[in-house]
């Protein structure tokens, strides 16, 4: 099994000092989405999918202008994820499955372009898209119904609920129907109520056994030390756009113990720094058959 770190998406906001800690803040600053290609050796599995080509096609209908002028996406066909998977020599129509850490446009964008993929997302998440409750619902997935609505789309959702195993503290682990046991989620509620991570177990050989893709269950590494700090632009950004404030801390917490071991590496979706360390890290990562 071989694990592929993939930007598929650069976005350069306003404010580089408060989102890198150098340069200006008139200056603009890097941001990623930090997506995984795993090759399990019979499947190809996405977790999340960055922007897509519809996006590429149609930035303001797909978007819309406010958010685009916010956080300013490069919008380059070559890093969506349906054209780094074919890059990297696998046919795109082999990707058999899409795990989503939650269903914002940034983690969902490239969907479209894996229309055979079953997506594995929360219960809680796709109800809150199908129900639309509260104005935070509305406003943040009225995008994503087309989706749901869309020929087989609803067909190709696979729904976990509350319930599972333990690891490491974290309660409600759930393995992925039809993948390899390597691969689970954990839920991280709060950025939205259906958040989740996804652990990977890698076998451990020459570095942490468990890579844990924590999605935006938090924004800049600072907040995994001991002592967590948050570049105010990103403390803003959280509390804007969490869905609860209360367990996006607690979960926040937890994933502080987690770092701490030496057996985990835990990955955010957003922050350079972790796709960057990848990078010189000599990625993607071979994990040892099972």
């Amino acid at each position: 099994m071989r694990i592929h770190h993939l930007n598929c998406g650069t976005m350069a906001p306003l404010g580089k000092r408060l989102i890198e800690g150098k340069g200006a803040p008139w200056q603009r600053g890097r941001l990623v989405c930090h997506c995984l290609l795993i090759d399990t050796g019979k499947r190809l599995v996405l977790v999340d999918t960055g922007f897509g080509l519809r996006d590429i096609a149609d930035p303001v209908g797909r978007i819309g202008r406010p958010l685009q002028l916010l956080l300013n996406p490069e919008f380059a066909e070559s890093e969506t994820a349906v054209r780094q998977v074919h890059a990297l020599g696998y046919d795109p129509e082999d990707v058999t499955d899409v795990v989503l850490t939650h269903h914002d446009h940034d983690h969902v964008g490239g969907v479209d372009d894996f229309p055979n993929a079953r997506l594995h997302v929360h219960a809680i998440e796709a109800e809150s898209i199908r129900s639309l409750l509260t104005l935070h619902d509305r406003v943040r997935y009225t995008g994503q119904l087309d989706l749901m609505s869309r020929k087989r789309g609803q067909d190709r959702w696979v729904e976990y609920s509350i319930g599972g195993d333990w690891w490491f503290g974290f309660e409600a682990v759930r393995q992925l129907s039809g993948l390899p046991e390597e691969i689970a989620i954990i839920p991280l509620a709060g950025h939205s109520r259906g958040h989740v991570g996804v652990v990977i177990d890698t076998g451990g050989i020459d570095r942490p056994r468990w890579l844990v893709h924590a999605g935006d269950a938090f924004m800049h590494p600072d907040e995994m030390r001991p002592d967590p700090r948050c570049p105010m632009v990103f403390r803003v950004f959280q509390n804007i756009v969490q869905a609860d404030a209360t367990s996006r801390l607690y979960n926040a917490q937890r994933l502080r113990e987690l770092a701490a071991r030496d057996d985990v590496q835990i990955i955010n979706a957003h922050h350079p720094y972790y796709l960057d360390r990848a990078v010189v890290a000599g990625e993607p990562t071979r994990v040892p058959a099972r």
